[in-house]
């Protein structure tokens, strides 16, 4: 099983966005049973909040639903519980080395950093802009599943059925 921990500052808007899109591109793939997904935050400032509206709005036009998940803080537990921690930002990064304490591993990454075109995941806290959040979190997951199919950790026959 493949163990993947979005990350971003509140765990409110995009990390939640990258867990639930890639739950249901994996289900659509039929991988379901391959994965455990999740999200946390770098920051305590939304623990126990609910997905922001604008993610839950965004997420209802593909009929994803975010129900019952509610923010929570990345633990320094979390790096030996998975095998990816996928950071939206630079800035996630650095927060989440702080947290867990390094990266001997070298589990973390940007999600962007799978594309072919590596780069930030504006926050749409900030931005408003959850169209093109949502944009770059699939650009971001498709590499993603792209690279696991190239390093044999998922099979082949998997790609893009429809997902998304």
């Amino acid at each position: 099983m493949i163990r993947v921990l979005f990350v971003c500052l509140g765990n409110i808007c995009r990390s939640p966005m990258a867990e639930f899109v890639m739950k249901d591109m994996v289900k659509k793939r039929g991988l379901e049973h391959e994965f455990y997904i999740a999200s946390a935050a770098t920051s305590s400032e939304e623990t126990g909040n609910p997905v922001h509206h604008g993610t839950r709005n965004k997420l209802m036009q593909y009929g994803i639903s975010t129900a019952g998940k509610y923010a929570r803080k990345l633990t320094k537990k979390d790096y030996t519980d998975y095998d990816y921690l996928l950071g939206m930002e630079e800035r996630n990064l650095s927060n989440m080395l702080r947290i867990t304490g390094g990266d001997p591993k070298e589990k973390m990454h940007r999600l962007l950093d799978f594309s072919d075109n590596p780069r930030d995941i504006a926050d749409p806290w900030f931005t408003g802009n959850f169209d093109v959040t949502y944009d770059d979190i699939v650009e971001g997951l498709e590499a993603f599943l792209d690279f696991l199919i190239q390093e044999n950790a998922i099979p082949a026959n998997t790609q893009n059925n429809g997902a998304v």
